[in-house]
């Protein structure tokens, strides 16, 4: 018994003495790659400030900065670190983490791959000039402004001041009308006059109108009139002009300013603007004369 415990204990020493050898051998590459690890550790902070800086200057949205700036932090540290190990002569320790690094990835893509879906397209549209914070934009059925764009979802304010929060992805794969994009918005509004109108002059009438309530834009069309069809009451027409403005609520106030000042112009030209008649027709003696004789004859039974 005494005799295998001093074995065991001798098995012992001579593995932590080879351990020391081992140590004391390495003592210069340990010390590299110390230093390495240090540099790398330096290194990553910079370049995380620096893509901070680069990624800031392009990108509004700060969440976007930050994830970029954190992943190149971890680039770079994972760099430090396989360095230090091949120095250590680790290959073996490297290979089994880069495995492993791979395997872990693809569990983790797998697992969260909506997820992962969401964050690759928020960073898409934080890169396009043509979606900004504060523009007006119509998407998914919804319409109202950009409050924030993040990596998880893109965040709408509409008109009611209720907020709308919608997947980046969807945002993405979705047809987007931006009214931010130009200064101008054009305007179409249809009406209808009697058949007895004059309809030349309701043409000149309704693009004078126009013209004087709204400013002419030089870089637009002038106002456009045409008569589109025969109503069952009315001669329909269809005018279009086009106004200063970036948002919905623009084009809703022009369109109320429009109808109040044709209807105005209309009244004080006797135009009339006819709304849909029905004329009921009773002419069928024949069968209120047989109707007659069946009220009669109900009549004069007992």
């Amino acid at each position: 018994m005494r005799e295998e415990l001093n074995k065991s204990w001798d098995a012992l020493i001579q593995k932590l003495l080879g351990w020391m050898n081992a140590i004391v051998e390495n003592l210069p590459n340990l010390a590299l790659a110390i230093i390495v690890m240090i540099i790398a550790y330096f290194s990553a902070k910079y370049v995380s400030k620096l893509m901070l800086k680069l990624v800031g200057s392009r990108v509004r949205q700060k969440s976007v900065g930050n994830i970029i700036a954190r992943l190149t932090t971890v680039f770079v540290v994972f760099v430090g670190l396989f360095l230090a190990l091949g120095i250590l002569n680790l290959s073996q320790t490297l290979t089994s983490l880069i495995t492993g690094a791979g395997v872990l990835g693809l569990v983790i893509g797998l697992a969260l791959q909506g997820t992962l879906s969401n964050t690759i397209s928020g960073i898409v549209i934080s890169f396009r000039d043509k979606i900004q914070i504060g523009n007006w934009v119509e998407t998914n059925d919804f319409a109202g402004e950009i409050i924030d764009i993040n990596l998880k979802n893109f965040t709408l304010k509409e008109s009611d001041n209720n907020m709308v929060i919608i997947p980046n992805k969807t945002i993405l794969e979705t047809p987007m009308k931006n009214y931010s994009l130009t200064p101008y918005i054009r305007v179409d509004l249809s009406c209808g006059v009697h058949y007895s109108s004059d309809l030349e002059f309701v043409e000149k009438l309704t693009k004078e109108t126009l013209e004087k309530t709204f400013e002419k834009i030089d870089d637009m069309k002038p106002v456009e009139f045409f008569f589109t069809e025969f109503g069952d009451s009315s001669i329909n027409f269809k005018c279009r002009f086009w106004i200063e403005g970036t948002r919905n609520v623009h084009k809703l106030n022009a369109t109320n300013k429009a109808i109040i000042a044709i209807k105005k112009a209309f009244d004080a030209e006797g135009i009339n603007i006819p709304f849909p008649i029905r004329t009921l027709q009773f002419d069928n003696k024949l069968g209120l004369e047989k109707n007659g004789n069946d009220i009669e004859d109900l009549t004069s039974k007992p």
